[in-house]
């Protein structure tokens, strides 16, 4: 079996369009949860969110025609992924390099608009290039394009857990021989009035309205979680490709999991087992040992039944004493919750925490739920050596994702 390791990152989030500013800002505790600023949310239930900042698409290296021919969400990951190739530097056949990245929604707003030509204008009216500017896989297509890349190419779509599983499947794809290099995560753009306005309907969105308490992972004053948006993309590569040369390594990806709750549209499995089968199957794969110290990226949303569940299903996995003594976290309590390419956003925090010995912390954790009692770094980023991470994806449908990576 091969290896892998990840070889170059990029991002376009609500913490900075760029890694360095995206891990400065997660790691210092800065909030990219505000009231909505980039759409009339004047009628909407909910006013705050977690939007994408000073985004500007041909500052970022996106040409007029990219743009005019593109959703939002494209936008986001094909930025996201010329930094993620420029850092790693990597020339490799095309035949041998992939594309593994999905999107929870598409594209929502060309939907919503096209839709509304329609209604109003009618049909011939309506865009030729609605199609292939809606639908999901279409971000992995663009990119695929952008870079000739001619090896497998799998847009995964699992709702919130798109990325994780994205990264995942693309570890097992090049550990299998059939790439040498994946493009993986996943995108989305999504804080519109159409999706606010289901999810707060479906009671998943807080109305809190105080952005600072808004986005409140494991604390007994949770109501939901926070909409957010961007893009998170990693540079999978078989390790002796990346020797061979002399490439930067930020960390090896060691273990993957992926089941299904197979019990509700949007609520988890209430005794965490299945989440923690992700977990467990990620770590027996990583070969954990008691000797690792161990660091949890949590799904983490500030939903009142998800960091319950989730916390009980991260001792179900590791023991009650091996998760007591993990450092966990949430970064969704300073990027919101980016549904499809949250994963993305998380496993680049995930390897910069094992490069650099540094765990954000989760922020707005002053009232701790007594049934969520490990310890999630709370307020301030700590100094730890930590040899191995997991980071955890659940997605609406029941699905659950967990990637492990070692440090390198």
């Amino acid at each position: 079996m091969k290896r892998v390791v990840i070889t170059g990152m990029g991002i376009v989030s609500p913490l900075g369009n760029d890694v360095e500013t995206f891990w400065n800002n997660l790691v210092n505790g800065v909030s990219g949860i505000d009231y909505i600023k980039n759409i009339d949310a004047s009628k909407l239930p909910v006013k705050i969110a977690a939007e994408v900042k000073h985004y500007n698409p041909g500052e970022l290296g996106l040409d007029a025609s990219t743009i005019r021919r593109t959703d939002k969400f494209t936008q986001y990951v094909l930025i996201a992924s010329q930094q993620a190739m420029s850092d790693s530097n990597i020339h490799i056949a095309p035949e041998r390099l992939g594309v593994y990245i999905g999107s929870g929604v598409g594209g929502m707003e060309t939907f919503v608009t096209q839709t509304k030509k329609l209604i109003e204008e009618g049909e011939q009216w309506v865009s030729p290039l609605f199609i292939p500017m809606m639908i999901a896989n279409i971000a992995a297509g663009n990119v695929a394009i952008a870079h000739n890349a001619q090896g497998p190419t799998l847009p995964v779509i699992t709702a919130c857990a798109t990325a994780t599983h994205a990264i995942g499947e693309a570890f097992r794809a090049i550990k299998h021989g059939y790439a040498d290099a994946i493009i993986a995560g996943g995108s989305e753009a999504a804080v519109h009035p159409l999706a606010i306005s289901g999810f707060a309907n479906a009671k998943a969105l807080t109305k809190v309205e105080d952005p600072k308490l808004a986005s409140l992972p494991f604390d007994s004053r949770r109501q939901g979680f926070v909409l957010g948006e961007g893009a998170g993309v990693l540079i999978l590569e078989e390790m002796e490709h990346a020797h061979a040369r002399e490439a930067h390594i930020y960390a090896e990806v060691v273990g993957y999991g992926n089941t299904c709750d197979a019990y509700h549209l949007t609520a988890p499995l209430p005794d965490g087992k299945c989440a923690a089968n992700a977990m467990r199957f990620a770590a027996e794969e990583a070969k954990l040992t008691p000797e690792d110290f161990i660091h949890i990226n949590t799904h983490g949303t500030g939903t009142p039944l998800n960091d319950k569940t989730e916390t009980a299903a991260i001792k179900i996995a590791f023991g009650i004493e091996t998760a007591s003594k993990a450092l966990v976290t949430s970064n969704k309590s300073m990027t919101g919750h980016a549904l499809g390419a949250a994963g993305g956003f998380e496993a680049i925090a995930s390897a910069l925490t094992l490069k650099n010995g540094i765990v954000p912390p989760t922020i707005g954790l002053d009232c701790p739920d007594p049934e969520c009692d490990l310890d999630y770094v709370p307020h301030t980023a700590r100094k730890a050596n930590i040899s191995i991470a997991f980071s955890n994806s659940l997605g609406f449908g029941g699905h659950n994702g967990c990637i492990a990576l070692r440090k390198y």
